[in-house]
This record gives C-alpha cells, sequence and structure tokens, in this order.
C-alpha cells in the first residue's frame, strides 16, 4: 500500500523586519507647505477687508442701522415676500402641469408644453414685465367667450394690480424653468417603480402621487429651492414696472436722499442676505424630511 502525501499549504509570507528605530514612531502626513501659504494669504486678505469695512466711513454704518428697520424698508421686504411666494407656489404647480404635458403622449400638449417652456426661457424677465405692464394698451379689455362672437369682458387695469403684475409676470417666467425641474426629478425615478405601479394597477394619478412624486421631490427639492433664491432676486426687477419691493423702495429713497446711497445698497443686500438664508434653512428641513430613510441622510 502506497501512501500519498497530502498537498501542503503554501508557506505564509512572513512580514520584513521592522528596524528598531522605526518602531514605535507616529505616521506624520506628508507636509504641503503652499497649501499653508496660501490659507494665510486668503486669511489675510479677508482680515484685511472685513477692517475697510468697520474702518471705512465711506460705508456709514450709523445710517445703515438707521435705515435697516424704516417702515418704508419694512413695507418694500413684505412685497418681495409676498410677490416672491405667489410666484414660488403658482410657477411650482404649473411647473408640474407643463412638466406632465411635456412628457405626455398627445402630440398637441407636448407641443404646446415645448414651445411654452422655449419662449419663456428665451425671453428675458424684464422684458415679460414691460410687456405685462403695457398690456392694457394693446388689450384695453380682457374677456372669454364664443371666438368672434359674444364675449364676456372686463377691463385689463381692474385684474392687473402692481402686485398681480409683477406676481404673474414672475410666474409666467418661472414656470419654464420649475418644469424643467420637475421633469427632470421625475426621469430621476427608476422606471421599475412606474411598472410595479401598473403591475398593480394603481390609478395613474395615484402612481403619480403617491408613487412617482414623492421620490421625485428628493431631486426637486434642492433644485426648485435655488430657483426660489433666483426669483428672490428677481424681484428687485419688479421696480422697474411701479412695484415698490425692498429694492424699489430702497431706489426711492436713494432718489430722495441722495447722500445715503450706499448705506441703502447695504440695506437692501443685508436683507436679500436675511431672505435667502431663511430660504436655505427651510431647504435643509424640507430635504431632510424627503430624504428619511436614505442610508447615510441626516
Amino acid at each position: 500500500m502506497t501512501s500519498t502525501s497530502l498537498p501542503q499549504p503554501a508557506a505564509t509570507a512572513r512580514p520584513a523586519a521592522v528596524p528598531d528605530d522605526v518602531v514605535g514612531r507616529r505616521v506624520r502626513s506628508l507636509r504641503k507647505p503652499w497649501q499653508w501659504v496660501l490659507t494665510a494669504v486668503v486669511i489675510v486678505l479677508v482680515l484685511n477687508f472685513g477692517q475697510t469695512l468697520f474702518t471705512n466711513r465711506s460705508w456709514e454704518w450709523p445710517k445703515v442701522g438707521k435705515w435697516v428697520l424704516h417702515p418704508a424698508i419694512l413695507q418694500g421686504v413684505l412685497v418681495t415676500i409676498e410677490a416672491t411666494a405667489i410666484a414660488a407656489v403658482a410657477s411650482f404647480v404649473l411647473g408640474v402641469l407643463v412638466a406632465l404635458a411635456r412628457q405626455s403622449n398627445n402630440v398637441v400638449l407636448r407641443s404646446l408644453a415645448w414651445f411654452y417652456i422655449w419662449v419663456f426661457r428665451s425671453v428675458p424677465l424684464l422684458v415679460v414685465l414691460l410687456f405685462l405692464y403695457n398690456l392694457p394698451n394693446l388689450y384695453p379689455a380682457i374677456g372669454i367667450g364664443i371666438p368672434f362672437g359674444p364675449q364676456l369682458q372686463v377691463p385689463t387695469t381692474s385684474i392687473l394690480g402692481d402686485l398681480a403684475l409683477g406676481a404673474l409676470g414672475l410666474t409666467l417666467s418661472e414656470t419654464a424653468y420649475a418644469a424643467e425641474v420637475v421633469r427632470s426629478g421625475l426621469l430621476a425615478v427608476d422606471n421599475g417603480q412606474h411598472e410595479a405601479a401598473k403591475a398593480l394597477g394603481i390609478p395613474r394619478y395615484r402612481q403619480l402621487t403617491r408613487i412617482v412624486l414623492p421620490q421625485a421631490l428628493r431631486s426637486i427639492v434642492p433644485s426648485y429651492v435655488n430657483q426660489i433664491i433666483g426669483l428672490i432676486k428677481s424681484s428687485s426687477l419688479l421696480f422697474y414696472v411701479s412695484l415698490l419691493d425692498l429694492f424699489g423702495v430702497a431706489q426711492n429713497l436713494a432718489s430722495t436722499y441722495p447722500t445715503d446711497i450706499i448705506p441703502l445698497l447695504v440695506v437692501a443686500t443685508i436683507w436679500y442676505l436675511v431672505l435667502t438664508s431663511l430660504i436655505s434653512i427651510v431647504q435643509f428641513y424640507v430635504e431632510r424630511y424627503y430624504n428619511r430613510g436614505l442610508k447615510g441622510a441626516r
């Protein structure tokens, strides 16, 4: 009887001997002196700029304190919030409808949605506002009824007040961008979700409201909040259609008090920073709400 030898396991490679002078030493990261130099330069520049803010008397900080809570400025802030809030809500709702039309199988709806987005993304907001401001000259009355037949008409000026005109202009322009944001969010939802919902026989409107849209909001919310921040800044153009928003009030006061131009611009800047910061805080909590359940979400 012959004995067969079993294969022996390969010898484990033994680590090379570590020199005694290396044992116990701390591992240090590679030094990058240029990063420290660049950081020092940036800090010096920031400190110098900060110093000029408080030592340069041309900023006139006492006047900034006088104007920042002035009733006229606060009224302008209120108008800015109202116009932005109306436009933000209306443009999101209309943006969802336009995005759905853009993805529709109906050629007419799809073409009209594409045409709307193409026009209002191409035309500057100021031009849209000026057209609306001169709308009573083009159409003294607005009506609805049978084409070339009897119509119910009302004067244009009775419908479009200053606030309504400004909010309408912002809404028309913003809807085109909101539609593309919503459409990108809808396309980001995995196609398997749609197929699973169809297989379960869920009606289409419930597929949209209960399955697709809640998932799409995870990608829609950050982009649309950026649009709202841009909307707040775009509201400064309402001054050119006689709506006294924050920037419009600051401009009027600057024309009345020409020596306070810089302080009034600083006041407007401060309020825009406050408004956009508040929107960013809301964005954080909304994102956290829609991202709950995701790995790594906070």
